[in-house]
Order: C-alpha cells, then sequence, then structure tokens
C-alpha cells in the first residue's frame, strides 16, 4: 500500500509538470524578432539590447533586433500589433508610447492598452535640464524667477512635439506658472548644438546624452526631475532641492508583447527580464546611464502604463498640444 501511495504522488507530480515541460519544449521554436521602434544608438537601444543579451546568456534562446524607426515610434509600434502573438515578437516602448494616444487619439492604427500585451517595466530614467553657460540662472528657483520676469523670451528646446523632454518643461510651465517658448528639434543632437552656441536657453533630455557635455563644461546642469538624486548625473540636484515643485518626468523603457500572446510566454520573459536587470553588470550599467531599473510584472507594468496615460493625457490636452 506505501509503494502504491508514493507511486500515486509521483505520477501525480509528473502529470502537473507535463504542462510545463511541453511549453518550455514548445516555445521558442525559431529565433524571437524584437522591435525598437527607435533608430540604433539611443538610450532605448543601448537599453533594449543590453537586457536581451543577459536574457539570451541565461536561456539561450536567439533574439534578433529589429529597428523599425519612424512617425513616433508608430510605425514599429503597428508591426508589432499586427504580429503573429505566438511569443516570438516583442517591442521596446518608451513614453511616446504613453503620448501617442493623447497626440494621435483616433488616429493609430492600434490601441495602445488593447493592441498588446505588458512584459515588464524595465527602467526609468529621470530627465535632466541644463541651461547655455550665458543663461543668467545657475538653479531652478532662479531659472523660475528670471522666466517670470521674462515672459514669452525664455526658450527650452526638446528632440521634438510629444517627446518626453517637451511634455515635462510643460507640466513644468504648468505647475510653475511660466510662458516659456518651446523649440522643437528633429533630435536632441541639433538642439544640443543651438544650447552650447547660446541659441538656445534651456534643454532637458536623459542624463546619459546631456553629462558628457556639463563635465566638459559647455552647458550648465540646473536639476533633475525626480525626487531623488539620480547615479549617473554627478550628484545633481532634484528639481525641489534646486528651488522648483516637487514633479517628476523621465524617459522610460518597457516591453511589450502582441495582445493574445499566450500568458506562460508573457511571464516567462517577464521572469527573464527581471533576472537580467538585477544581475550587478547590468545594475551597474544602467546606473552609469542614468537609469534606474526595474523589472516588474506584466500586472505592475500595465499598471505604470496606464499612469502614464493618464498622466501625460492631462498634461498634453491643458498645453494644447498637437502632433506634427
Amino acid at each position: 500500500m506505501r509503494s502504491f501511495l508514493v507511486f500515486r504522488r509521483t505520477a501525480a507530480a509528473l502529470i502537473c509538470a507535463l504542462p510545463l515541460l511541453a511549453f518550455s519544449q514548445a516555445w521558442p521554436t525559431k529565433p524571437i524578432k524584437w522591435i525598437i521602434p527607435y533608430p540604433p544608438g539611443g538610450i532605448t537601444d543601448s537599453a533594449t539590447r543590453m537586457v536581451i543579451q543577459k536574457v539570451q546568456d541565461q536561456t539561450g534562446w536567439t533574439i534578433v533586433v529589429e529597428n523599425k524607426p519612424g512617425a513616433n515610434s508608430i510605425l514599429g509600434a503597428d508591426i508589432a500589433a499586427k504580429s503573429a502573438p505566438d511569443g516570438h515578437t516583442f517591442l521596446t516602448v518608451i513614453g511616446a508610447h504613453a503620448a501617442n494616444a493623447t497626440l494621435y487619439a483616433g488616429r493609430l492604427p492600434y490601441d495602445v492598452v488593447k493592441s498588446f500585451a505588458p512584459v515588464s517595466l524595465v527602467g526609468i530614467a529621470p530627465l535632466l535640464m541644463t541651461v547655455s553657460n550665458n543663461f543668467p540662472a545657475k538653479d531652478m528657483k532662479e531659472l523660475i524667477a528670471y522666466a517670470k520676469a521674462n515672459p514669452g523670451k525664455v526658450s527650452f528646446g526638446s528632440s521634438g512635439v510629444g517627446a518626453a523632454a517637451h511634455l515635462t518643461q510643460e507640466l513644468l510651465k504648468q505647475v510653475a506658472g511660466l510662458d516659456m517658448i518651446h523649440i522643437p528639434y528633429k533630435g536632441t543632437a541639433p538642439a544640443l548644438n543651438d544650447l552650447m552656441g547660446g541659441n538656445l536657453n534651456i534643454l532637458t533630455d536623459t542624463a546619459s546624452a546631456l553629462m558628457p557635455f556639463v563635465r566638459s563644461g559647455k552647458i550648465k546642469p540646473i536639476a533633475v526631475f525626480s525626487n531623488k538624486r539620480v547615479p549617473g548625473t554627478d550628484g545633481a540636484l532634484t528639481i525641489a532641492e534646486s528651488g522648483g515643485p516637487a514633479i517628476e518626468g523621465s524617459t522610460w523603457v518597457l516591453f511589450l508583447a502582441p495582445a493574445a500572446t499566450p500568458r506562460d510566454i508573457v511571464n516567462r520573459m517577464s521572469l527573464e527580464t527581471a533576472k537580467a536587470i538585477n544581475s550587478p553588470e547590468l545594475k551597474a550599467r544602467f546606473e552609469a546611464l542614468g537609469i534606474e531599473g526595474v523589472g516588474n510584472t506584466p500586472e505592475q507594468a500595465a499598471k505604470f502604463l496606464d499612469e502614464e496615460i493618464v498622466k501625460w493625457a492631462k498634461v498634453i490636452s491643458t498645453a494644447g498640444v498637437k502632433a506634427e
């Protein structure tokens, strides 16, 4: 009888394990395609490649990156949304994905939420505000005072309409009651050139994009749009510490899959992503770029995305921002 009971327990355990065994053997059956809707070389591309390389090392999977830039990330997102939901296509998105829900309301070829299954929030990179060397303010308190004394005369640039940096500056304008002029550029590089040349007053962007020029003395740091100091910014003050309102603005990296991707696959990719992000190697590399690694569950990633859509919808509507 004892042997029979042991046999039954063993058999039951094997039966329970069969679905997991079948799942692990059945997926992936071919290389995984990873779509990045931006050009190579930026923080989105770099962070994604770092994580998926680590995931490949952990699992032995083959993951092929495809950069599909265009239309403020809409082109790449549309390709992912219409891909077979079989676990062989994933997508990286940033703050523009949340903003697009409002900027292109009723005009997107997919639904920002319903067309995708959140996998994991990879990391958050709080934005750094910098000014030209000839701009008189040295901190946020002085910048706000100067902007109020010179309405409509202070210019701020961004990498484009609806970019995280643009919307964060619009949020600052709304909260602090400022009248400043937005100058959109086609990317950060031309805006940075104008800032260093004294033709632009303010530029907000990621620490990884701006800190090399801060360290070389070509521009001045003002504050980080965060509630705490950020690694990779050489101790730059938070916006509140610098005399401004306690608001936050960041670019972030989030992984998605097509909406009907099997839950087991989404969960497995989420677990492998979190494991990669929490490795000592990636933690150090993220900190150097001013990125706070996260690596959370699909449910937590979905909640984060929902909150970002609501937050920036209010800013966009209040400012009257229109997509180009």
